[in-house]
């Protein structure tokens, strides 16, 4: 790294000692890692909820250090490894945590205790933060590790054909290199912890036996001040009040889209744009009494799992998961069933697949019609997930105590059943008088650049263009210089151009520089937000060139894949790229922080 001459503020501000101490923490750092550098100093000079975890300086020591590495696409992974983390603590062990795009690939070869948590995306990729890092371990590059104890739990959703795909193909690869497997692969549906809880309880027993009590003494951590932890958590959600509640699209609109307020006063919660906002759904009584009369079920029997006895209506109305299919609950509606059972073997998993996705748990309990206790439907059942909602404001623009959501309301007919989402629904339902138990959720990697000069480009079709709400508000609060550029898309000018006299506004601000529009279903040929974008090729690269920053948000399965073969074209076409080296260039950008994805 050659010496950088410092700009006038820091000369004027850091002392020459302070300056060599800084510059001898950064030399060598990737630019991934610089950018988290400044975007943690950052955060600490606003002293608001920042970017990175609050830091732990630990004293060289001897004793055996163990990393637990984590990528993550919606915060799931991290949340385990962060538990397994805790866990070591708790046994006096010392163990460093490390997500996937930080992690120093240099220091592979000198590991000895390694656990990685890992979720799968889509059609069976590594999530974002974990791309450079899984090509290393595949490519030629990769040390053998013959002193490794390593263990790999997997994260991911059985109604994908590749379910935890990623987490077998490491696992495999980290024995192939040499490494000793001290648990086998455990791999988690959505009910994560079902698998995760007893994974970690072998990982944590084995690593202390392996290590012996030498290694038991923690290390002395001298820790980073920070802020009180909010009481208010994933697991401790705080009861909210909804300010506003209202359909933002045309009443002849084919989807409602409704822009929520909540209130989080009292909360302690604290949230940054790029953050998304939990909601634990309640199902509505009639849904629950459908369900009791499809199976003939008493409501007021009670059930028992995991050591709560609950009565069966309660347990439908809020801890169970009664939207989304499970491989569990085929197999449990296939136990006295030959044709229903055929697709649970490995050769049939496609369509096992389409039927998850075809089919609600309702839908599969009418037509095989099983003769289930309150008891055997709940131990059938997965346990409620919350659903994750991209916020749609900046607390700097509407205040720290309130949040905005842009939901889409799942509303469908199937079967001769009239379905509505789980969580969209319970929103739309309750209007104004419904209370959320809600969490935050950060996103470490969908943040805004640390310098207000950087230029943005952001990408967000349908609700996916709520975060780029909060970004434009957080940039205009900020008096960001850098300019701000929105592609949004929908299926209608007239019906669905969300947020239409907000970005308006801001262009005659001054505070959004330019808004290209995709409305599909305006002309006989379906325009859609990759179409503008390679129409604008030659600006977007040259904008990227520069320096700036690209954002994309909304559905993972097409939209995500079609932008990026998108910026892969433009990268050919006014890069003088080979597809090769855009695909290259565009790892590249994800591992500088430069082109971040909040996809689902």
């Amino acid at each position: 790294m050659n010496a950088v001459p410092w700009p006038d503020p820091a000369t004027s501000i850091l002392d020459e000692d302070k300056r060599a101490l800084l510059y001898e923490l950064v030399i060598g750092l990737s630019p991934a890692q610089l950018y988290a550098v400044a975007a943690y100093s950052a955060s600490l000079a606003e002293q608001r909820p920042g970017t990175a975890r609050s830091l732990a300086v630990v004293a060289p020591t001897s004793k055996p250090v163990i990393t637990v590495l984590y990528g993550s696409q919606t915060g799931n992974a991290r949340r385990q490894a962060e538990q397994l983390v805790r866990r070591f603590e708790g046994e006096g062990l010392h163990a460093r945590l490390v997500r996937a795009d930080a992690y120093p690939q240099r220091e592979l070869a000198q590991e000895r205790h390694l656990y990685v948590v890992i979720s799968t995306q889509g059609d069976g990729e590594p999530p974002d933060d974990a791309r450079a890092l899984f090509e290393f371990l595949f490519s030629k590059r990769a040390p053998k590790l013959p002193q490794l104890a390593f263990a790999v739990l997997g994260l991911g959703d059985s109604s994908y054909p590749q379910f935890c795909v990623i987490g077998r193909q490491l696992d495999a690869r980290l024995a192939e290199l040499g490494g000793h497997r001290l648990v086998a692969a455990g791999e988690a549906d959505l009910d994560i912890e079902t698998i995760a809880d007893p994974w970690s309880d072998s990982v944590v027993a084995l690593t202390r036996e392996s290590l012996g009590p030498a290694a038991q003494a923690p290390a002395t951590v001298r820790a980073v001040p920070r802020a009180a932890p909010t009481q208010h958590s994933r697991d401790n959600p705080f009861m909210a009040t909804v300010l506003a509640n209202q359909r933002i699209v045309a009443r002849d609109s084919e989807r409602e889209v409704r822009h929520v307020e909540i209130s989080l006063a009292g909360s302690g919660l604290q949230y940054l744009p790029g953050d998304s906002l939990g909601i634990w759904p309640v199902h509505s009584p009639a849904q629950v009494t459908q369900w009791l009369e499809t199976l003939g079920l008493d409501g007021d029997a009670e059930a028992t799992r995991a050591g709560r006895s609950l009565p069966l209506s309660q347990w439908l109305a809020t801890e169970l998961e009664l939207t989304r299919p499970s491989r569990p609950f085929v197999a449990a509606l296939a136990a006295g069933d030959d044709t229903l059972a055929q697709v649970l073997k490995p050769e049939h998993s496609a369509a096992l697949s389409a039927l998850l996705r075809a089919y609600r748990p309702i839908d599969l309990l009418r037509r095989h019609r099983p003769s289930w206790s309150a008891q055997q439907l709940v131990d059938a059942l997965r346990p409620q997930s919350p659903r994750l909602y991209s916020l749609a404001s900046s607390p700097l623009a509407v205040g720290e105590e309130e949040a905005h959501l842009t939901v889409t309301v799942l509303d469908y007919l199937a079967h001769g059943t009239q379905h509505r989402g789980a969580a969209s629904g319970y929103l739309a339902d309750g209007g104004e008088d419904v209370q959320p138990r809600v969490f935050i959720e950060s996103n470490d990697r969908f943040r805004l650049p640390a310098s207000g000069e950087r230029d943005i480009i952001m990408i967000g079709p349908g609700t996916g263009v709520a975060p780029f709400r909060a970004f434009v508000q957080e940039r205009r609060e900020t008096a960001s210089v850098g300019r701000n550029w929105l592609f949004f898309g929908n299926r209608y000018f007239q019906r669905d151009f969300l947020y239409q006299t907000e970005w308006q506004a801001e262009l005659k601000r001054g505070t959004l520089h330019r808004l290209d529009l995709a409305f599909s279903r305006d002309q006989a040929e379906k325009i859609y937000v990759q179409h503008r974008l390679r129409e604008q090729g030659r600006v977007v690269y040259a904008w990227l060139s520069e320096g700036a920053h690209l954002y994309v948000c909304g559905d993972a399965e097409a939209m995500a894949k079609d932008v990026h073969a998108a910026l892969i074209d433009i990268a050919v076409a006014h890069g003088g790229h080979s597809r090769e080296r855009a695909q290259a260039w565009l790892d590249e950008l994800l591992q500088q922080g430069r082109y971040a994805r909040d996809v689902y």
